[in-house]
């Protein structure tokens, strides 16, 4: 196997689009966001939209974290199928976490007309195959329950996924409209360039050391000591919070993806559809819209950074013998490897919203494989908390939802 880059794909095709300065003097504001990936862009977005004084700081350059390694494939589908959230969560809470899932990324479409983004944005369908006979019968009960709340959706046979995709071993699955795709990294640095125009402060390279809970808000205090003063303050961090929130049952994950060069034939036929599976854990595909195929997957539990990279080439040669078998008439060589971290909880959903350890502070934490659409409803969360509103989302995305800690599972073995 060649392996030209152990760099994300979407890093190294992008490089660095912007760049801010490092906080050097003491500041106030309204919200302080700490996170500048793709959630502490659309943080800042809705604040910004709401009239508030807002600094985002990071202590990487903004959008290299989890980010710059996302495969930026956008679905309402949780990890977690409907028919099990309804087992778990009730009718009420289950359809309200997939509609809004699913209006998510009509959100995410008009806030790239918006800003004149162009990062990629295309609406496609997702395909959720199953990979064994024995997947069937709970793949078509999760079918039953999608149609009976009104998400498009339709059972394709093996057959016509064949004829349709070239896709082989398969056993049929559910097509589904509402699923898109887009440059997460490219949106990110859009997204923050547009408001850094309308007053967003910006500060990468910050590395928050402390933060202190007055009765007036918070003060955040850097390497250097600079310090930021806030009413409130939003942390979007992803898994590096899970420190914070020790009691919350949260296991991390690793999980690896590879882009293959440029194919020599047109993969359009591929192009309008996100693909995955319902092995355990699951691996997912996407057409790039430079004509490469990108596949991602062979998720183990996080151990360390060290590890993980060391598996890059036994887990690039592992997703490309799997391609080889399912789409055997397309010529794929590897290109790009790379490999990242993630949260799961034991329903596959985010926590967002406020701790009691930690007052005048929310939290926006992205866990499962729905990172970027929890995002876009944590946005409208924050925001109505922010007004001491309540929004539907909140019994269900809560901490402490789950009483006595009892071990999370991966949302890729459900």
């Amino acid at each position: 196997m060649k392996l030209k880059s152990s760099e994300p794909f979407w890093l190294v095709r992008n490089g660095l689009l912007h760049s801010y300065p490092s906080l050097a003097k003491d500041t106030e504001t309204d919200v302080l966001i700490i996170g500048g990936g793709i959630t502490g862009a659309l943080m800042a977005h809705q604040c910004m939209k709401d009239g508030y004084r807002t600094v985002l700081a990071d202590r990487r350059e903004v959008a290299h974290g989890s980010t710059s390694a996302t495969t930026s494939m956008l679905q309402y589908e949780t990890d977690m199928p409907l028919y099990r959230l309804l087992q778990l969560h009730g009718e009420k809470a289950a359809v309200n976490v997939y509609r809004s899932c699913f209006n998510a990324i009509g959100m995410l479409s008009g806030i790239v007309r918006e800003i004149a983004s162009d990062a990629g944005f295309e609406e496609k369908d997702s395909f959720y195959f199953a990979a064994r006979k024995k997947d069937v019968p709970w793949l078509r009960q999760e079918l039953d329950a999608r149609r009976t709340y009104g998400f498009p959706v339709r059972w394709l046979s093996a057959g016509e996924a064949e004829e349709r995709y070239g896709l082989q071993h398969t056993q049929g699955g559910i097509l589904s409209a509402g699923a898109a795709a887009i440059d997460a990294f490219h949106f990110t640095h859009d997204l923050l360039a547009f408001h850094h125009k309308q007053g967003l402060e910006i500060f990468d390279k910050t590395d928050i050391r402390r933060v202190r809970h007055t009765r007036q808000g918070i003060e955040a205090i850097t390497e250097h000591g600079d310090r930021i003063r806030a009413r409130r303050l939003v942390w979007c961090g992803g898994y590096e919070s899970v420190r914070l929130i020790p009691e919350e049952p949260v296991r991390l994950f690793s999980t690896w993806a590879i882009a293959g060069e440029r194919c020599p034939q047109s993969l359009k036929y591929l192009q309008h559809t996100l693909f995955w599976n319902t092995t355990s854990p699951y691996t997912y595909l996407r057409a790039t819209d430079d004509n490469r195929l990108l596949i991602g997957g062979a998720d183990e539990d996080f151990v360390s950074a060290e590890l993980r990279d060391a598996l890059l080439a036994k887990k690039a040669a592992q997703l490309e013998k799997y391609l080889h078998r399912i789409l055997p008439d397309i010529p794929f060589r590897t290109d790009f490897v790379w490999a990242g971290t993630f949260g799961g909880t034991p329903d596959s959903l985010p926590y967002v919203g406020t701790h009691p350890g930690y007052p005048h502070t929310y939290f926006v934490l992205g866990f499962g494989g729905n990172g970027i659409t929890f995002s876009l409803c944590a946005m409208e969360m924050i925001s109505a908390m922010l007004r001491k509103k309540k929004h539907p989302l909140m019994p269900v995305f809560r901490f402490g939802r789950y009483g006595p800690y009892a071990g999370a599972v991966s949302p890729r073995a459900l």
